[in-house]
């Protein structure tokens, strides 16, 4: 639990009280004396608490959202942060990877539409210009908290009507037998555009990694193409590396 008072505080110091409190904050939170998962006061609980104004306050929480220890939950409050790792080379639905992480998977519709490929995604998937494609867009929660956004394009002969979809894209894949069993991904660190540090419910310019995932069948077919951003503060992607062999070192390299 969070304790701070007004002497941990120092005026005559010239550093700004902002900056002190998000110090004192992040100390205990890299101490453990507030884990994981912790409520924090309200704003104004800690403005009364610890006798800064609001302002003050928010403009501390601020940089420690933006550092990813703090997260912010729409009409919860504000919590410690964990960290999702997430192996890069896993090619997993995010509805199964958050139900083997003991989290509640959930999405926030913001389209759901069949239509044209455009040039790109013809070339994308390897369809002709005139094969309908499948276009969704949502916001993926896990306990409710904005993790990701996501939109996918997949031709519509592998998932024949949009009401087929449930929470999850892969399931119903499967159901058809064109689960993907392979894929090509590209990450790329960014910053989020107003509208998805709303959705993400992030500040203003805070990180984001976007991915850009192609699914492909055991046949080579294409059968996704999704990009998504994640939230940065919450995702490290891992890979595992492993020693190049391509023959003995010359002239003593190492």
């Amino acid at each position: 639990m969070l304790r701070i008072d007004r002497s941990q505080l120092d005026e005559v110091n010239p550093t700004p009280l902002y900056l002190q409190l998000a110090e004192v904050i992040r100390n205990q939170i890299r101490d453990g004396e507030i884990r994981t998962g912790d409520a924090l006061p309200s704003e104004r609980e800690l403005s009364d608490t610890v006798g800064i104004s609001r302002v003050t306050v928010r403009k501390s929480l601020d940089i420690l959202l933006r550092e990813g220890l703090l997260s912010r939950r729409h009409g919860s409050g504000t919590y410690i942060a964990p960290r999702i790792e997430q192996p890069a080379a896993l090619l997993a639905g995010f509805s199964a990877d958050m139900a083997n992480r003991g989290q509640a998977p959930g999405s926030v519709w913001l389209e759901k539409a069949t239509g044209l490929p455009t040039p790109d995604e013809a070339m994308t998937l390897g369809l002709a210009p005139g094969q309908a494609v499948h276009r969704i867009a949502r916001v993926r929660t896990a306990d409710g908290e904005p993790l990701a956004i996501e939109r996918a394009v997949i031709p519509a002969q592998y998932l024949p009507s949009l009401s087929d979809l449930g929470a999850s894209l892969y399931a119903a894949l499967e159901a058809r037998g064109a689960r993907p069993v392979r894929g090509l991904q590209r990450l790329q660190a960014s910053l989020a555009t107003p509208q998805e540090a709303k959705l993400l419910s992030l500040p203003a310019g805070a990180a984001i990694l976007r991915i850009e995932r192609r699914g492909f069948l055991a046949n080579g077919a294409a059968v996704e193409f999704t990009r998504s951003a994640y939230r940065g503060d919450r995702y490290d992607f891992v890979t595992e590396v492993r020693e190049l062999r391509d023959g003995p070192a010359r002239d003593g390299a190492g």
